[in-house]
């Protein structure tokens, strides 16, 4: 998610890691930078707490950050890749793993998890999208866990409960639209980063994408998950007008100000809404509605590894302190992101409140991203515009989906 800083939110976010670095000692032994693709004040504010954190127990480093747009993140580490310039540290989502591995841009990291205290807090599944061939590449830090916001008062007005399958889904969406108050049931994403929900449409629908290195989409369920999909709007008339073009920009706005009853997406979008909406009242959290053949909600583990040896001790200091129960917790406090350590979910902070339920639910169900080399072009450059073409009118479902599978046939080559 990439959101667009006004003047007085980057003054706000810089004034604040000014003053982390500030709490460096002037006699820093080494200087690392890091790389990560944060973006929004809350974000800033957490990493300069954690930074601030980070200096406190480690006054013998020096850690520089540098923001880079998500859109560009992947074309700067590959340049530095080729052309040097790679940073000691950056951050490592699971959906580009297989991408930063497959340049060599991650340097190995095993021996040092294997004999760091903090891994036993972080179980097996959380390595996934930071290991390969048993080689671990990065420490998990934090995830983002899918769930739902729906607006409770319009739920009891209604005389409904938040919805557990796709079917009770559709039947809150029928009720609670009504066009001639502009006041529609789900805010659909159909816009840039539509593809992810489309994606896990067809996977509840029982299509899978990727089986042993080749392309799996199951042609008869991904028509249908597209076809109730792309119905909500062309059918059903339960989302916006706008939504071929709303990104996420435009779907929070829609549910902050009460266009719509319902939304999808992670936990880091909760410091936006609970600025807007009174949390338990206005608003509530559920997991994600189950398909008619899987429960589909990703939980998405974002870490940080070593780009380079230079200084490597150094380096690995920052990267692990992320692990530790305050840095995750002043993380999740300023932005929502959710903890990766079991030790972190233990803490009263998230235990005593009932607005994190509907994560610490989906944490014993939910899927981590698909992850294979050309996941990301595939998504960004084929589902996307191939689903708004749905949505326009432009493409059937069948059509849809055959370029679906053409793509990723591609991809894969």
């Amino acid at each position: 998610m990439v959101v667009q800083l006004s003047k007085r939110e980057f003054l706000i976010a810089s004034a604040a890691l000014s003053l982390a670095a500030g709490l460096r000692s002037a006699n820093a032994a080494t200087a690392i930078n890091y790389w990560h693709h944060f973006a929004s004040q809350s974000e800033m504010a957490g990493l300069a707490k954690i930074i601030q954190l980070f200096t406190a127990a480690n006054p013998d480093v020096a850690v520089t950050q540098e923001g880079i747009p998500n859109s560009e993140y992947m074309a700067k580490v590959s340049s530095a890749v080729v052309a040097g310039g790679r940073p000691d540290t950056g951050m490592v989502i699971a959906e580009r793993f297989a991408d930063l591995t497959a340049m060599g841009a991650l340097v190995d990291i095993s021996a040092r998890v294997n004999t760091w205290a903090g891994k036993a807090n972080l179980p097996d599944n959380r390595w996934t999208g930071m290991s390969q061939d048993g080689a671990i590449y990065a420490v998990p830090a934090y995830a983002f866990v899918d769930w739902m916001y729906y607006r409770k008062d319009y739920f009891e007005e209604a005389g409904l409960s938040a919805p557990k399958t796709f079917e009770e889904f559709l039947v809150a969406c029928r009720k609670l639209t009504d066009p001639s108050k502009n006041r529609y049931a789900f805010g659909m994403r159909g816009g840039a980063g539509a593809f992810k929900y489309v994606i896990d449409v067809m996977e509840a629908f029982g299509s899978p994408l990727v089986k042993d290195g080749q392309p799996a989409i199951d042609k008869p369920a991904a028509v249908e998950a597209i076809t109730f999909y792309a119905d909500l709007f062309r059918k059903e008339k339960v989302v916006p007008p706008s939504a071929p073009n709303d990104s996420y920009r435009q779907i929070m706005e829609g549910f902050r100000t009460g266009q719509t009853a319902m939304v999808w997406h992670h936990t880091g979008s909760l410091i936006e809404i609970s600025a807007a909406l009174k949390q338990g009242e206005q608003f509530a959290t559920a997991p994600m509605p189950a398909g008619p053949k899987a429960h589909i909600a990703r939980v998405a583990y974002a870490g940080n590894g070593i780009f380079k040896e230079d200084n490597v001790e150094a380096a690995w200091k920052w990267i692990s302190f992320w692990g530790e129960t305050d840095a995750a917790i002043a993380l999740l406090e300023a932005t929502g992101y959710f903890p990766a350590s079991t030790a972190a979910l233990k803490d009263e902070r998230i235990t005593g409140n009932p607005i994190y339920g509907a994560a610490t639910q989906t944490l014993e169900f939910g899927r981590l991203p698909n992850s294979f080399v050309g996941a990301a072009g595939w998504s960004e450059n084929v589902v996307n515009p191939t689903f708004q073409a749905v949505l326009t009118g432009q493409l059937t479902p069948e059509q849809a989906v055959d370029r679906f599978i053409e793509g990723l046939e591609a991809a894969l080559r």
